[in-house]
């Protein structure tokens, strides 16, 4: 009887959802997919698979481009195969999105089964670290390798439980896992993080930290500390970092960003009073801050790492790429200025 109830539940619940848009299917699809762990297995029968080794992604190099291929489950069970895996590997994969054709789409991290030159050679491709890859990669595929890297990052991380330190289970779709012996149900998290760039009303404020690439300026960023709001974490991080009190402050954007582990970067315009503007740096924090004018900052949008270093040695100023929500946060202040 439950068996029909359940099926009977799928059924209405798929007639509904055609009188939905595309995005609101889809999502619901992937839901179900998460709380349905038969129907999750099934769908990695029919799904496509992004390779991981030791958290890099798979990429092909055609020309110019990288691309990102997905593997076919046909293609993932002939190449474990051929070498000698057990298809129980594939258990090991996290699901990570599907496409509006409802395609789910997985990630499998494949150190321990198989040497990376081993697939590399197989594959005719390379394992590169996410973050060149990020910044390579189609703008498509960008989000959906970092929240693969993320979760994988997680599952690995999260083998035991924290009360018992018993084994946890994953379930098919890795959306959460789970200790038997205690009954705890562990989910992923993500860590609140504020990125915030300052402005005195006519320059805007960069720093950099001593690991930096030589000659790389951004905008000022920190956890949030328990308890702490949005607005809250932006005045004392700017307060700690430079000894600058911020007067009022305006939300741009969000982004997801899996470094050092998974944060959500909360970015953020932040102004001061341009009589209190002098900057009070903690040395132990970052290495340089700065105020930059608008010319500065326009050339400095312009410049490539590679054309930053001058004659004598030296770096002029550049700035996080156009993938990194600094790099928005950089550019709205240049064009609010230019206005």
């Amino acid at each position: 009887m439950a068996v029909v109830c359940q099926a009977l539940h799928r059924r209405v619940s798929s007639l509904l959802c055609r009188f939905h848009s595309t995005y609101v299917r889809k999502m619901r699809y992937l839901n179900q997919l998460k709380e349905d762990d038969s129907l999750c297995r099934q769908a990695r029968t029919s799904g496509t698979f992004y390779l991981f080794h030791n958290l890099s992604p798979f990429l092909q190099k055609v020309g110019k481009k990288y691309l990102v291929p997905q593997l076919s489950a046909a293609e993932m069970k002939r190449i474990l195969e051929k070498f000698q895996e057990t298809e129980q590997w594939i258990e090991k994969s996290v699901l990570i999105g599907c496409s509006d054709e409802h395609r789910p789409h997985f990630a499998l991290d494949l150190a321990g089964a198989l040497e990376k030159s081993v697939i590399e050679s197989e594959l005719q491709g390379s394992f590169t670290d996410l973050r060149k890859a990020l910044f390579v990669v189609d703008g498509k595929d960008s989000p959906l390798l970092a929240s693969a890297q993320a979760l994988l990052r997680w599952h690995d991380s999260h083998q035991y439980c924290s009360k018992t330190g018993q084994p946890t289970q994953k379930n098919p779709a890795g959306s959460k896992r789970v200790c038997h012996a205690s009954g705890v149900t562990y989910y992923p998290q993500m860590s609140p993080v504020v990125i915030t760039l300052v402005s005195d009303g006519s320059r805007c404020l960069l720093a950099r930290q001593p690991s930096f690439p030589p000659g790389m300026y951004t905008a000022l960023a920190g956890f949030c500390d328990m308890g702490e709001n949005v607005e809250e974490a932006v005045r004392r991080e700017v307060a700690e970092e430079v000894g600058l009190e911020v007067e009022s402050l305006r939300y741009s954007a969000s982004q997801h960003w899996p470094f050092p582990s998974s944060s959500l970067m909360i970015a953020c315009h932040a102004l001061v009073g341009a009589q209190r503007a002098e900057i009070s740096m903690d040395s132990l924090e970052l290495e340089e801050a700065r105020w930059f004018g608008l010319e500065e900052v326009v050339e400095g949008l312009k410049r490539e790492p590679r054309s930053s270093k001058q004659d004598d040695g030296s770096f002029l100023p550049w700035f996080p790429p156009k993938q990194a929500i600094a790099h928005q946060l950089i550019r709205e202040w240049a064009q609010q200025q230019s206005a």
